[in-house]
């Protein structure tokens, strides 16, 4: 395997380390349970490239819902996937921004130098990460680096579940729900890039912020019922709640589209899961269309979202940051399940 390997100081103001790539700091979680409990900050052999993957200096990470529940393996069903008894990949983290440190024989897009962006699916919470070429992108170029580390699986997440599930389009009234949320911030600056009418659904302390994003209207869950009679959507993007199909149908009209990504639930065994594979069970049955979505990385939506920042029409929002080692009081806040925006893990 050819490795290209490079080492400088990044782009301008990234202030990055040119440690031993041979070993690395990461965060470590061996067993599940509450973050105190289980995430270590530990030594490790740092990872090495295969020919498809780029090894990235990460700059930052971000904490997403997904992370929490991998590390307290909550729902139980998730371990079918994540391990049953232990957790099968040790080190947590999806979101990653960093610099390129080193390429495979057989990666074509990306050099070492270049600034980038991924959804590494695990492993971002080190100060080194490898992450195959299909799932990365350069960075956008007018915000922070660190900052680009709240875009991919919340931006992703936004895009494809309003592009693809609910197909978007100018002129359509949408509902956000969980808006000021990880993913909703994106939601509802990317349904204004696409040309619909945005009613967002937080609390009242939200409130200012979903209509800064781009929201016509606020709705506060805490004081009134998110389904009002007599109104409808051409979509309803289901990302906080409880509400279940059943109970937004009427909420859609008879063209338009229910997409439920993801939403609250006290549930151990399946959590917000049930809820939706009970969704995907009434579609066929209904006039409208009902979707539930799982976010598919890649760098051509990557490539998209970039293109949005950079032309101003979305801006990710950054409500904390954190240092590696403080990554378990990250985890603890992303839990309380109020969090605005992203929280941001630095390296």
């Amino acid at each position: 395997m050819r490795i290209q390997s490079f080492v400088d100081a990044g782009p301008p103001g990234y202030q990055g380390a040119t440690r031993d790539t041979h070993s690395m700091k990461a965060i470590v979680h061996e067993r599940y349970g509450a973050p105190a409990d289980v995430l270590d900050l530990r030594e490790v052999d740092a990872p090495t490239p295969a020919d498809d993957q780029v090894l990235i200096r990460v700059a930052a990470s971000s904490v997403n819902p997904y992370d929490w529940h991998v590390m307290r393996g909550i729902p139980y069903a998730m371990r079918l996937v994540s391990g049953f008894l232990r957790p099968r990949k040790q080190i947590l983290g999806a979101d990653v921004s960093g610099v390129v440190e080193a390429v495979g024989a057989k990666v074509t897009r990306l050099a070492p130098s270049d600034a980038v962006f991924a959804d590494a699916g695990a492993g971002a919470f080190a100060e080194y990460v490898a992450v195959p070429e299909k799932r990365v992108s350069r960075a956008p170029a007018n915000i922070p680096l660190e900052h680009a580390a709240a875009v991919p699986l919340a931006g992703i997440t936004a895009l494809q579940g309003l592009r693809d599930k609910a197909q978007t389009r100018d002129g359509q009234r949408v509902l956000v729900i969980g808006a000021s949320g990880g993913v909703g911030v994106f939601a509802v600056q990317i349904a204004r890039a696409f040309g619909a009418e945005v009613v967002g659904v937080c609390s009242s302390a939200n409130a200012d912020l979903v209509e800064s994003l781009g929201a016509t209207e606020v709705i506060d869950y805490t004081r009134e019922d998110v389904t009002r009679a007599g109104v409808e959507y051409d979509a309803v993007f289901q990302l906080g709640g409880t509400d279940t199909a059943s109970e937004l149908e009427g909420a859609v009209t008879p063209t338009g589209a229910l997409v439920m990504a993801s939403g609250d639930s006290p549930g151990r065994v399946f959590g917000p899961v049930g809820r939706t594979i009970v969704a995907r069970v009434r579609s066929p049955f209904v006039g409208h269309r009902i979707s539930t979505l799982l976010a598919s990385p890649n760098a051509d939506d990557l490539d998209a979202l970039r293109a949005m920042i950079e032309a101003g029409q979305v801006t990710p929002v950054v409500s904390a940051t954190y240092s590696l080692a403080d990554l378990p009081e990250a985890m603890r806040q992303i839990e309380t399940g109020h969090t605005c925006g992203k929280v941001i893990v630095t390296i």
